[in-house]
Protein backbone atom coordinates (compact mmCIF):
# COMPACT_ATOMS: atom_id res chain seq x y z
CA UNK A 1 0.00 0.00 0.00
CA UNK A 2 3.07 2.39 0.85
CA UNK A 3 4.34 1.93 -2.80
CA UNK A 4 1.31 2.54 -4.30
CA UNK A 5 0.57 5.31 -2.36
CA UNK A 6 4.09 7.19 -3.50
CA UNK A 7 3.47 5.95 -7.09
CA UNK A 8 0.37 8.31 -6.86
CA UNK A 9 2.56 11.18 -4.89
CA UNK A 10 5.53 10.94 -8.15
CA UNK A 11 2.80 11.11 -10.84
CA UNK A 12 3.68 13.97 -12.27
CA UNK A 13 7.53 12.60 -12.35
CA UNK A 14 5.84 9.59 -13.87
CA UNK A 15 4.48 11.75 -16.59
CA UNK A 16 7.63 13.08 -17.74
CA UNK A 17 9.39 10.49 -17.60
CA UNK A 18 7.32 7.65 -19.83
CA UNK A 19 6.39 10.75 -21.65
CA UNK A 20 10.05 11.80 -22.37
CA UNK A 21 11.63 7.95 -23.07
CA UNK A 22 8.20 7.60 -25.66
CA UNK A 23 9.28 11.07 -27.47
CA UNK A 24 13.01 10.33 -27.07
CA UNK A 25 12.18 6.73 -29.41
CA UNK A 26 9.71 9.26 -32.14
CA UNK A 27 13.11 11.09 -32.31
CA UNK A 28 15.32 8.30 -32.71
CA UNK A 29 12.81 6.69 -35.60
CA UNK A 30 11.10 9.59 -37.23
CA UNK A 31 14.09 12.40 -37.02
CA UNK A 32 14.22 15.95 -36.91
CA UNK A 33 11.38 16.44 -39.59
CA UNK A 34 9.04 15.36 -36.53
CA UNK A 35 10.84 18.02 -34.35
CA UNK A 36 8.03 21.06 -34.15
CA UNK A 37 5.42 17.31 -33.82
CA UNK A 38 7.59 16.79 -30.80
CA UNK A 39 7.82 19.94 -29.18
CA UNK A 40 3.93 20.03 -28.97
CA UNK A 41 3.88 17.13 -27.79
CA UNK A 42 6.35 17.85 -25.10
CA UNK A 43 4.23 21.06 -24.18
CA UNK A 44 1.22 18.85 -23.73
CA UNK A 45 3.20 16.79 -21.12
CA UNK A 46 4.12 19.58 -19.12
CA UNK A 47 0.54 21.18 -19.40
CA UNK A 48 -0.97 17.33 -17.93
CA UNK A 49 1.93 17.16 -15.21
CA UNK A 50 0.68 20.82 -14.60
CA UNK A 51 -2.93 19.62 -14.24
CA UNK A 52 -1.81 17.12 -11.53
CA UNK A 53 0.17 19.23 -9.58
CA UNK A 54 -2.43 22.13 -8.89
CA UNK A 55 -4.63 20.08 -6.69
CA UNK A 56 -1.65 19.59 -4.43
CA UNK A 57 -1.17 23.17 -4.22
CA UNK A 58 -4.40 24.33 -4.13
CA UNK A 59 -5.03 21.92 -0.95
CA UNK A 60 -2.23 23.12 1.03
CA UNK A 61 -0.72 19.32 1.12
CA UNK A 62 1.50 19.37 3.99
CA UNK A 63 2.32 16.68 6.62
CA UNK A 64 3.72 12.86 6.85
CA UNK A 65 0.79 11.97 3.67
CA UNK A 66 2.98 13.78 1.35
CA UNK A 67 6.50 11.66 1.73
CA UNK A 68 7.48 9.07 -0.86
CA UNK A 69 9.55 6.28 -0.67
CA UNK A 70 10.69 6.57 3.23
CA UNK A 71 10.44 10.07 3.22
CA UNK A 72 13.12 10.89 0.15
CA UNK A 73 10.42 12.51 -1.62
CA UNK A 74 7.79 15.22 -1.05
CA UNK A 75 5.09 15.89 -2.57
CA UNK A 76 4.03 18.61 -0.60
CA UNK A 77 2.16 22.43 -1.64
CA UNK A 78 5.87 23.94 -1.66
CA UNK A 79 6.97 21.62 -4.25
CA UNK A 80 4.09 21.86 -6.03
CA UNK A 81 4.34 25.88 -6.14
CA UNK A 82 7.66 26.05 -7.97
CA UNK A 83 7.02 22.94 -10.52
CA UNK A 84 4.06 24.63 -11.53
CA UNK A 85 6.73 27.92 -11.82
CA UNK A 86 8.77 25.50 -13.94
CA UNK A 87 6.53 23.89 -15.77
CA UNK A 88 5.62 27.33 -17.37
CA UNK A 89 9.16 28.65 -17.63
CA UNK A 90 9.21 25.18 -19.53
CA UNK A 91 6.75 25.30 -21.79
CA UNK A 92 7.25 29.26 -22.52
CA UNK A 93 11.40 28.00 -23.97
CA UNK A 94 9.76 24.88 -26.14
CA UNK A 95 7.21 27.68 -27.54
CA UNK A 96 9.92 29.70 -29.14
CA UNK A 97 12.79 27.83 -30.09
CA UNK A 98 11.64 26.60 -33.48
CA UNK A 99 11.57 29.72 -34.86
CA UNK A 100 14.59 30.77 -33.49
CA UNK A 101 16.81 27.54 -34.28
CA UNK A 102 15.02 27.13 -38.11
CA UNK A 103 17.11 30.42 -39.06
CA UNK A 104 20.17 28.14 -38.23
CA UNK A 105 18.05 25.25 -39.36
CA UNK A 106 19.61 23.64 -36.14
CA UNK A 107 16.04 22.52 -35.26
CA UNK A 108 16.46 19.08 -33.99
CA UNK A 109 13.90 16.51 -32.54
CA UNK A 110 16.13 16.06 -29.57
CA UNK A 111 15.84 19.69 -28.03
CA UNK A 112 12.29 19.65 -26.63
CA UNK A 113 13.35 15.93 -25.49
CA UNK A 114 16.33 17.18 -23.19
CA UNK A 115 13.95 19.75 -21.90
CA UNK A 116 11.57 17.17 -20.85
CA UNK A 117 14.67 15.55 -18.71
CA UNK A 118 15.52 18.99 -17.60
CA UNK A 119 12.42 19.76 -16.04
CA UNK A 120 11.96 16.75 -14.64
CA UNK A 121 15.35 16.73 -13.16
CA UNK A 122 14.46 20.04 -11.61
CA UNK A 123 10.94 18.17 -10.59
CA UNK A 124 12.36 15.79 -8.50
CA UNK A 125 15.11 18.33 -6.84
CA UNK A 126 12.33 20.94 -5.48
CA UNK A 127 10.71 17.26 -4.02
CA UNK A 128 13.70 15.95 -2.36
CA UNK A 129 13.73 15.02 1.08
CA UNK A 130 17.17 13.72 1.26
CA UNK A 131 20.18 14.14 -0.01
CA UNK A 132 20.75 11.18 -2.18
CA UNK A 133 17.09 12.50 -3.97
CA UNK A 134 18.37 16.10 -4.49
CA UNK A 135 21.54 15.16 -5.96
CA UNK A 136 19.91 12.47 -8.72
CA UNK A 137 17.57 15.80 -9.53
CA UNK A 138 20.10 18.10 -9.36
CA UNK A 139 22.53 16.04 -12.33
CA UNK A 140 19.48 14.68 -14.31
CA UNK A 141 18.84 18.50 -14.69
CA UNK A 142 22.47 19.74 -14.98
CA UNK A 143 23.19 16.82 -17.53
CA UNK A 144 20.76 18.34 -19.79
CA UNK A 145 21.48 21.33 -19.50
CA UNK A 146 25.38 20.80 -20.60
CA UNK A 147 23.72 19.49 -23.77
CA UNK A 148 21.11 22.19 -24.17
CA UNK A 149 23.86 25.05 -23.19
CA UNK A 150 26.17 23.72 -26.46
CA UNK A 151 22.94 23.02 -28.82
CA UNK A 152 23.45 25.58 -31.59
CA UNK A 153 26.83 23.68 -33.28
CA UNK A 154 27.21 26.09 -35.80
CA UNK A 155 27.96 28.58 -33.04
CA UNK A 156 31.47 28.56 -31.46
CA UNK A 157 30.12 30.97 -28.42
CA UNK A 158 27.19 28.06 -28.10
CA UNK A 159 30.02 25.36 -28.06
CA UNK A 160 32.15 27.12 -25.58
CA UNK A 161 29.41 28.03 -23.39
CA UNK A 162 28.31 24.18 -23.08
CA UNK A 163 32.49 23.18 -22.16
CA UNK A 164 32.51 26.33 -19.18
CA UNK A 165 28.56 25.40 -17.61
CA UNK A 166 30.10 21.82 -17.41
CA UNK A 167 33.90 22.23 -16.18
CA UNK A 168 32.39 24.59 -13.57
CA UNK A 169 29.75 22.65 -12.82
CA UNK A 170 31.70 19.76 -12.28
CA UNK A 171 33.42 21.37 -10.35
CA UNK A 172 30.62 22.94 -8.40
CA UNK A 173 29.07 19.03 -7.90
CA UNK A 174 32.50 18.33 -6.17
CA UNK A 175 32.11 20.51 -3.59
CA UNK A 176 28.27 19.69 -2.96
CA UNK A 177 29.22 15.95 -2.76
CA UNK A 178 31.85 17.17 -0.21
CA UNK A 179 29.49 18.90 2.14
CA UNK A 180 26.91 16.37 1.98
CA UNK A 181 29.35 13.41 2.73
CA UNK A 182 30.59 15.70 5.68
CA UNK A 183 27.26 16.53 6.74
CA UNK A 184 26.26 12.53 6.41
CA UNK A 185 29.53 11.40 8.57
CA UNK A 186 28.34 14.09 11.26
CA UNK A 187 24.89 13.26 11.60
CA UNK A 188 24.61 9.80 10.36
CA UNK A 189 22.22 9.94 7.77
CA UNK A 190 21.02 11.50 4.65
CA UNK A 191 17.48 12.19 5.39
CA UNK A 192 16.58 16.34 6.05
CA UNK A 193 14.51 15.00 8.95
CA UNK A 194 17.22 13.25 10.39
CA UNK A 195 19.26 16.13 9.38
CA UNK A 196 17.29 18.57 11.39
CA UNK A 197 16.98 16.48 14.36
CA UNK A 198 20.33 15.82 14.56
CA UNK A 199 21.74 19.72 14.12
CA UNK A 200 20.70 20.69 17.38
CA UNK A 201 22.96 22.42 20.53
CA UNK A 202 26.33 23.46 19.83
CA UNK A 203 27.43 22.57 16.26
CA UNK A 204 30.78 21.28 15.53
CA UNK A 205 33.44 22.36 13.42
CA UNK A 206 33.01 19.48 10.61
CA UNK A 207 29.33 20.01 10.68
CA UNK A 208 29.81 23.23 10.08
CA UNK A 209 31.96 23.00 7.27
CA UNK A 210 29.24 20.47 5.71
CA UNK A 211 26.49 23.08 5.85
CA UNK A 212 28.54 25.90 4.22
CA UNK A 213 29.73 23.15 1.40
CA UNK A 214 26.56 22.48 0.60
CA UNK A 215 25.40 25.70 0.49
CA UNK A 216 28.51 26.75 -1.50
CA UNK A 217 27.22 23.98 -4.29
CA UNK A 218 23.28 25.10 -3.95
CA UNK A 219 25.19 28.84 -4.85
CA UNK A 220 26.50 27.80 -7.85
CA UNK A 221 23.14 26.64 -8.93
CA UNK A 222 21.63 29.98 -8.36
CA UNK A 223 24.31 32.28 -9.88
CA UNK A 224 24.95 33.35 -6.08
CA UNK A 225 28.04 35.42 -6.13
CA UNK A 226 30.78 34.43 -5.89
CA UNK A 227 30.11 31.52 -7.56
CA UNK A 228 28.24 33.77 -10.17
CA UNK A 229 31.45 33.61 -12.79
CA UNK A 230 29.56 31.50 -15.31
CA UNK A 231 26.66 33.35 -15.91
CA UNK A 232 27.40 36.18 -18.04
CA UNK A 233 29.49 33.73 -20.94
CA UNK A 234 26.87 30.85 -20.82
CA UNK A 235 23.65 33.39 -21.03
CA UNK A 236 25.29 35.64 -23.74
CA UNK A 237 27.08 31.81 -25.80
CA UNK A 238 23.87 29.90 -25.59
CA UNK A 239 20.98 30.12 -27.91
CA UNK A 240 18.69 32.53 -26.52
CA UNK A 241 15.49 30.14 -26.20
CA UNK A 242 17.75 28.01 -23.55
CA UNK A 243 19.22 31.13 -21.71
CA UNK A 244 15.24 31.76 -21.11
CA UNK A 245 15.33 28.45 -19.79
CA UNK A 246 17.93 28.48 -17.42
CA UNK A 247 17.21 31.51 -16.35
CA UNK A 248 13.99 30.38 -15.21
CA UNK A 249 13.18 26.86 -14.52
CA UNK A 250 16.56 25.58 -13.36
CA UNK A 251 17.27 28.70 -10.96
CA UNK A 252 13.56 28.41 -9.72
CA UNK A 253 14.33 24.72 -8.55
CA UNK A 254 18.10 26.02 -7.34
CA UNK A 255 16.72 29.02 -5.28
CA UNK A 256 13.60 26.12 -4.02
CA UNK A 257 16.11 23.58 -3.40
CA UNK A 258 18.37 25.84 -1.24
CA UNK A 259 15.23 27.32 0.83
CA UNK A 260 14.10 23.02 1.43
CA UNK A 261 17.86 22.89 2.70
CA UNK A 262 18.47 25.62 4.66
CA UNK A 263 14.93 26.14 6.37
CA UNK A 264 14.58 21.89 6.73
CA UNK A 265 17.55 20.43 6.77
CA UNK A 266 19.63 23.32 8.59
CA UNK A 267 16.88 24.90 10.11
CA UNK A 268 18.21 24.46 13.63
CA UNK A 269 21.63 26.06 12.93
CA UNK A 270 19.90 28.88 11.13
CA UNK A 271 22.33 31.41 13.01
CA UNK A 272 25.40 29.27 11.55
CA UNK A 273 24.08 29.90 7.81
CA UNK A 274 22.76 32.87 8.16
CA UNK A 275 25.76 35.62 7.89
CA UNK A 276 26.85 33.05 4.64
CA UNK A 277 23.38 34.16 2.99
CA UNK A 278 23.72 37.96 3.82
CA UNK A 279 26.76 38.00 2.67
CA UNK A 280 25.96 36.05 -1.07
CA UNK A 281 22.95 38.36 -0.95
CA UNK A 282 24.59 41.14 -0.96
CA UNK A 283 27.15 40.58 -3.19
CA UNK A 284 24.91 39.23 -5.22
CA UNK A 285 22.98 42.45 -5.28
CA UNK A 286 26.67 44.59 -5.76
CA UNK A 287 28.02 42.30 -8.34
CA UNK A 288 24.77 42.21 -10.57
CA UNK A 289 24.34 45.88 -10.22
CA UNK A 290 27.70 46.91 -10.78
CA UNK A 291 28.80 44.36 -13.78
CA UNK A 292 25.95 45.18 -15.70
CA UNK A 293 26.69 48.91 -16.38
CA UNK A 294 29.23 48.35 -18.80
CA UNK A 295 27.76 45.98 -20.92
CA UNK A 296 27.06 46.64 -24.65
CA UNK A 297 24.92 42.78 -25.12
CA UNK A 298 22.07 43.02 -23.78
CA UNK A 299 22.02 38.79 -22.96
CA UNK A 300 25.35 39.41 -20.40
CA UNK A 301 22.71 42.47 -19.31
CA UNK A 302 20.46 40.41 -18.56
CA UNK A 303 22.50 37.93 -16.82
CA UNK A 304 23.66 40.32 -14.67
CA UNK A 305 20.08 41.46 -14.17
CA UNK A 306 19.71 37.70 -12.98
CA UNK A 307 22.64 37.30 -10.64
CA UNK A 308 21.06 40.88 -8.44
CA UNK A 309 17.58 39.36 -8.39
CA UNK A 310 18.98 36.55 -6.77
CA UNK A 311 20.50 38.48 -4.20
CA UNK A 312 17.49 40.16 -3.01
CA UNK A 313 15.78 36.57 -3.11
CA UNK A 314 18.33 35.49 -0.89
CA UNK A 315 17.46 38.71 1.41
CA UNK A 316 14.17 36.48 2.07
CA UNK A 317 16.38 33.33 2.96
CA UNK A 318 17.95 35.27 5.58
CA UNK A 319 15.00 36.08 7.74
CA UNK A 320 14.90 32.43 7.89
CA UNK A 321 11.02 32.86 8.76
CA UNK A 322 7.98 31.96 7.11
CA UNK A 323 7.06 35.25 6.50
CA UNK A 324 10.56 35.38 4.24
CA UNK A 325 9.81 32.11 2.67
CA UNK A 326 6.96 33.31 1.49
CA UNK A 327 8.22 36.41 0.28
CA UNK A 328 10.54 34.44 -1.77
CA UNK A 329 8.19 32.25 -3.42
CA UNK A 330 6.37 35.51 -4.04
CA UNK A 331 9.15 37.47 -6.01
CA UNK A 332 9.83 34.07 -7.58
CA UNK A 333 6.65 33.98 -9.57
CA UNK A 334 7.11 37.42 -10.70
CA UNK A 335 10.72 37.22 -11.45
CA UNK A 336 9.86 34.07 -13.74
CA UNK A 337 7.06 36.46 -15.66
CA UNK A 338 9.88 39.22 -16.49
CA UNK A 339 12.33 36.74 -17.50
CA UNK A 340 10.08 35.52 -19.64
CA UNK A 341 9.05 39.09 -21.26
CA UNK A 342 12.54 39.70 -21.50
CA UNK A 343 13.95 36.79 -23.13
CA UNK A 344 10.87 36.68 -25.54
CA UNK A 345 11.87 40.21 -26.59
CA UNK A 346 15.03 39.69 -27.13
CA UNK A 347 14.08 36.71 -29.31
CA UNK A 348 12.15 39.20 -31.08
CA UNK A 349 15.17 41.34 -32.18
CA UNK A 350 15.29 40.71 -35.81
CA UNK A 351 17.46 42.25 -39.23
CA UNK A 352 16.02 42.25 -42.53
CA UNK A 353 17.54 38.94 -42.61
CA UNK A 354 16.28 37.57 -39.49
CA UNK A 355 19.67 37.57 -37.63
CA UNK A 356 19.83 37.92 -34.03
CA UNK A 357 20.37 41.25 -33.13
CA UNK A 358 22.13 41.42 -29.15
CA UNK A 359 23.34 44.90 -29.01
CA UNK A 360 21.66 47.43 -27.30
CA UNK A 361 23.41 50.31 -29.17
CA UNK A 362 21.26 48.69 -32.26
CA UNK A 363 18.00 49.24 -30.28
CA UNK A 364 18.33 52.41 -30.93
CA UNK A 365 15.65 54.36 -31.49
CA UNK A 366 13.04 51.03 -30.99
CA UNK A 367 10.54 52.90 -29.91
CA UNK A 368 9.65 54.72 -33.29
CA UNK A 369 10.54 51.57 -35.48
CA UNK A 370 8.81 49.16 -33.58
CA UNK A 371 6.48 50.91 -30.84
CA UNK A 372 4.51 47.90 -29.78
CA UNK A 373 8.06 45.83 -29.12
CA UNK A 374 9.53 48.95 -27.70
CA UNK A 375 6.78 49.39 -24.87
CA UNK A 376 6.93 45.85 -23.91
CA UNK A 377 9.89 45.93 -23.49
CA UNK A 378 9.86 49.14 -21.53
CA UNK A 379 7.38 47.65 -19.13
CA UNK A 380 10.05 44.39 -18.68
CA UNK A 381 13.27 47.02 -18.26
CA UNK A 382 11.28 49.26 -15.42
CA UNK A 383 9.85 46.07 -13.72
CA UNK A 384 12.93 44.53 -13.46
CA UNK A 385 14.37 47.93 -12.15
CA UNK A 386 11.24 47.34 -9.57
CA UNK A 387 9.84 50.68 -10.54
CA UNK A 388 6.36 51.75 -9.71
CA UNK A 389 3.90 51.32 -10.20
CA UNK A 390 4.93 47.91 -12.42
CA UNK A 391 4.58 44.45 -10.53
CA UNK A 392 8.18 43.79 -10.07
CA UNK A 393 7.88 46.77 -7.13
CA UNK A 394 5.59 44.67 -5.51
CA UNK A 395 8.33 41.61 -5.59
CA UNK A 396 11.16 43.71 -3.94
CA UNK A 397 8.52 45.19 -1.31
CA UNK A 398 7.41 41.96 0.21
CA UNK A 399 11.27 40.97 0.51
CA UNK A 400 12.33 44.22 2.01
CA UNK A 401 8.82 44.06 4.54
CA UNK A 402 9.73 40.12 5.59
CA UNK A 403 13.97 41.67 6.08
CA UNK A 404 12.36 44.56 8.18
CA UNK A 405 9.71 42.12 10.32
CA UNK A 406 12.79 40.05 11.06
CA UNK A 407 14.19 43.53 12.46
CA UNK A 408 17.54 43.06 9.99
CA UNK A 409 16.62 46.68 8.74
CA UNK A 410 20.37 46.93 8.10
CA UNK A 411 19.80 44.18 5.44
CA UNK A 412 16.83 45.70 4.24
CA UNK A 413 18.28 49.33 3.96
CA UNK A 414 21.32 48.13 1.83
CA UNK A 415 19.38 46.47 -1.14
CA UNK A 416 16.61 49.02 -1.16
CA UNK A 417 20.39 51.15 -1.89
CA UNK A 418 21.47 48.21 -4.28
CA UNK A 419 18.13 48.43 -6.49
CA UNK A 420 18.51 52.38 -6.49
CA UNK A 421 21.89 51.44 -8.25
CA UNK A 422 21.08 48.67 -10.42
CA UNK A 423 18.04 50.73 -11.76
CA UNK A 424 20.57 52.58 -13.99
CA UNK A 425 21.46 49.50 -16.16
CA UNK A 426 17.65 49.32 -16.59
CA UNK A 427 16.67 53.37 -17.17
CA UNK A 428 19.77 52.95 -19.45
CA UNK A 429 18.69 50.61 -22.03
CA UNK A 430 15.10 52.53 -21.75
CA UNK A 431 17.19 55.39 -22.95
CA UNK A 432 18.64 54.10 -26.16
CA UNK A 433 14.93 52.96 -27.08
CA UNK A 434 13.29 55.85 -26.65
CA UNK A 435 15.39 58.84 -26.90
CA UNK A 436 18.14 57.77 -29.35
CA UNK A 437 18.51 58.04 -33.14
CA UNK A 438 16.52 55.31 -34.28
CA UNK A 439 19.49 53.12 -35.73
CA UNK A 440 16.45 51.25 -38.10
CA UNK A 441 18.15 48.00 -37.35
CA UNK A 442 15.46 45.82 -35.70
CA UNK A 443 13.04 44.77 -39.14
CA UNK A 444 12.46 40.74 -38.51
CA UNK A 445 8.67 39.76 -38.02
CA UNK A 446 7.86 37.75 -35.40
CA UNK A 447 6.12 34.82 -34.61
CA UNK A 448 2.25 34.28 -33.15
CA UNK A 449 4.07 32.63 -30.53
CA UNK A 450 6.38 35.33 -29.40
CA UNK A 451 4.13 37.60 -29.65
CA UNK A 452 1.39 36.07 -26.77
CA UNK A 453 4.56 35.60 -24.57
CA UNK A 454 5.69 39.11 -24.45
CA UNK A 455 2.11 40.29 -24.37
CA UNK A 456 1.06 38.26 -21.56
CA UNK A 457 3.82 38.82 -19.64
CA UNK A 458 4.10 42.79 -20.56
CA UNK A 459 0.03 42.73 -18.59
CA UNK A 460 1.33 40.46 -16.05
CA UNK A 461 3.95 42.82 -15.01
CA UNK A 462 1.85 45.75 -15.67
CA UNK A 463 -0.36 47.90 -12.80
CA UNK A 464 -2.57 44.86 -13.48
CA UNK A 465 -0.70 42.63 -12.20
CA UNK A 466 -1.53 43.94 -8.40
CA UNK A 467 -5.08 42.36 -9.08
CA UNK A 468 -2.88 39.08 -8.48
CA UNK A 469 -1.72 40.29 -5.19
CA UNK A 470 -4.30 38.66 -3.09
CA UNK A 471 -3.70 35.14 -4.62
CA UNK A 472 0.08 34.99 -4.85
CA UNK A 473 0.01 35.85 -1.06
CA UNK A 474 -2.18 33.09 -0.75
CA UNK A 475 -0.62 30.57 -2.64
CA UNK A 476 2.93 31.44 -1.12
CA UNK A 477 1.37 31.22 2.04
CA UNK A 478 0.70 27.44 1.79
CA UNK A 479 3.67 26.75 -0.18
CA UNK A 480 6.01 28.06 2.48
CA UNK A 481 3.84 26.77 5.43
CA UNK A 482 4.39 23.18 4.00
CA UNK A 483 7.60 23.82 4.14
CA UNK A 484 8.02 24.95 7.94
CA UNK A 485 5.95 22.13 8.90
CA UNK A 486 8.21 19.48 7.62
CA UNK A 487 11.05 21.34 9.14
Amino acid sequence: MEFAQSLRLILPEEILSIGGLVLLLAAAWLGDKASRAISIASVALLVAAAAVTVPTLSGGAMGPDTQAFLGQFRADAFAAYAKLLIYVSGAAALMIAPRFFEQFRAMRAEYPVLLVFAVLGTGIMVSAGDLMTLYIGLEMNSLAAYVLASFLRVDNRSAEAGLKYFVLGALASGILLYGMSLTYGFTGTTSFAGIHAALTGQLSTGALFGVILVLAGLAFKISAVPFHMWTPDVYEGAPTPVTMFFSTAPKVAAIALTMRVALEAFGNQADAWRQVVVFAALASIVVGALGAIGQSNIKRLLAYSSINNVGFILVGLATATQAGASAMLVYLAIYVMMSIGSFVAVLMLRDAESNQIESIASMAGLSRTRPLLGWCLLVMMLSLAGIPPLFGFWGKLVVFRAAVDADMIALATLAIVGSVISAYYYLMVCKTMFFDEPADQVKGASDWAHWALLLIATLFNSPLGYLLTGWFDNLAGKASAALFLAA
